[in-house]
């Protein structure tokens, strides 16, 4: 008896856990965020926290501060969306974000004047997202990217749900 009433518990909690993902999956796919055109915002977000100039934008590489305080090289990863960071006028931004086929990152966007697309100089594997930029001016830029919440998977029901990143950048002048 004690063998079946195992059996059943874990029976039950797998069904459970099976239902809370698939609840999961779909939580993120209201109006406006099917599909990967969506817009990008038109402000930084409400809840982003912005981080103090001399702060790294990534642990891995710590900026050297300019004149102006701000880093004349910032390095991004997935890791860093939400963030605000600042960037000397002159200074590069490099994103890598890391996907894969089931979940492929979108072509990282920048709407803004501040920034300027340059070579990210490598070959880009499946399903991340390689890119540079350039601070050609002094302003704001947001760039963003987005990817399926859910791997895709032939045969399976797929979830609409999309993950966004998004990072605001400031460029000041020398």
């Amino acid at each position: 008896m004690r063998g079946t009433t195992l059996h059943r518990t874990t029976t039950v909690t797998a069904v459970a856990a099976a239902a809370l993902l698939v609840v999961g999956c779909g939580a993120g796919s209201g109006a406006g965020s099917s599909g990967s055109g969506a817009t990008p915002p038109s402000a930084p977000p409400a809840s982003s926290a912005p981080v103090p100039p001399s702060a790294p934008a990534s642990p891995s590489l710590p900026p050297t501060p300019t004149g102006t305080g701000c880093a004349p090289e910032v390095q991004l990863t997935a890791a860093d969306t939400g963030r605000t960071v600042c960037l000397a006028q002159g200074g590069r931004i490099r994103i890598a974000l890391d996907g894969s086929k089931d979940r492929p990152w979108a072509v990282v966007a920048a709407r803004g004047d501040a920034l300027e697309a340059t070579n990210a100089g490598i070959a880009v594997p499946p399903g991340d997202a390689l890119a540079a930029f350039e601070a050609v001016a002094p302003g704001t830029a947001w760039l963003t990217s987005s990817r399926p919440l859910c791997a895709r998977q032939p045969g399976r029901n797929a979830c609409l749900g999309i993950e966004q990143w998004t990072v605001t950048v400031t460029v000041t002048a020398p």
